[in-house]
């Protein structure tokens, strides 16, 4: 499932993996830091996955725990992985952290499941419709025109990702994200159409929350990530925002389960997949089809 170049999910099991080794060893962080002359809070933001870790202070850290055989092996070479790069890495210097690492999670998870309220996520968007929304980021903060294609060659290059093995993506959108104007009625027709188009793959499944629909969740945008079995507590969901310039990641049981919680009561709502195909087409021609176009 898994590319090696891809650290983000490496990392935060690798921090699991310490964390747990320290409770078994009925060790606090102070102690563990005192012990290997480190700071407090460098355990704890390995602990947290907020900091990579060499494997050379991986191997101090197995030492200290005196974990051998084996399961050092594995967590070595676990460490090894985690230190690998992304191919998004490539352009720190244009994103976010929090971008990055919301990337590395899409790159990884074997799960997507997204809810959005304001337009198509990224991961179906057309290059018009991307550089639309990407051009607008200016009317906030200065975004230079090299940048901005950065940032649309990182969108595209994103949905590759739903080309891999074993990922399923599940979507369900807020109706008004096809009514709303991003760009110029050819945009929205041409992005429209790439909806449905990709709700034909087997993996994505793409659901409408009609405008008229009894609604019993409200809120934000969230994405959900999943990884691997339930039975594999070391790599909890995730949610997030889908936003570049801010957003935020939980990982708490209660927070993700609830958050799944939600997409149930907003995909139970939603029409069902072949119906919200009709939908985005029928919408994609009554609204922004040449004919209409010429209407407005």
């Amino acid at each position: 499932m898994n590319d090696p170049a891809s650290p983000t999910v490496r990392r935060r099991r690798l921090a699991a993996e310490l964390r747990a080794l320290r409770e078994n060893a009925n060790r606090s962080g102070d102690a563990v830091a005192g012990a290997l002359g480190w700071s407090p809070s460098k355990i704890s933001r390995y602990e947290r996955a907020k900091t990579g870790l060499r494997p050379r202070e991986v191997e101090r850290l197995l030492d200290y725990y005196k974990v051998r055989g084996e399961k050092r092996a594995a967590l070595l070479a676990l460490a090894a992985d985690a230190s690998q790069k992304g191919w998004w890495e490539e352009y720190a210097s244009s994103l976010p952290e929090d971008y990055q690492e919301y990337i590395g999670l899409e790159h990884e998870a074997s799960t997507i499941l997204i809810w959005h309220v304001d337009v198509v996520p990224g991961l179906l968007q057309t290059e018009g419709y991307a550089r639309h929304i990407i051009s607008s980021y200016g009317k906030v903060e200065p975004v230079t025109p090299s940048s901005v294609g950065r940032l649309i060659r990182v969108r595209m290059r994103r949905q590759q990702v739903l080309d891999r093995d074993g990922l399923e993506v599940r979507l369900v959108l807020d109706e008004s994200i096809l009514q709303r104007r991003i760009g110029s009625p050819a945009v929205m027709y041409e992005q429209l159409h790439r909806l449905a188009k990709e709700s034909l793959r087997d993996n994505v499944h793409i659901q409408i929350l009609p405008l008229d629909a009894v609604h019993t969740v409200f809120g934000e945008s969230f994405v959900i990530f999943g990884f691997g079995s339930d039975e594999e507590e070391s790599l909890q969901d995730v949610v997030s925002t889908e936003q570049l310039k801010s957003g935020f990641i939980l990982e708490g049981e209660r927070d993700t389960y609830l958050h799944r919680l939600a997409f149930r009561a907003l995909s139970d709502s939603a029409l069902s997949v072949e119906e919200s195909r009709d939908r985005i087409v029928e919408t994609a021609e009554k609204l922004w089809g040449l004919d209409s176009a010429s209407e407005g």
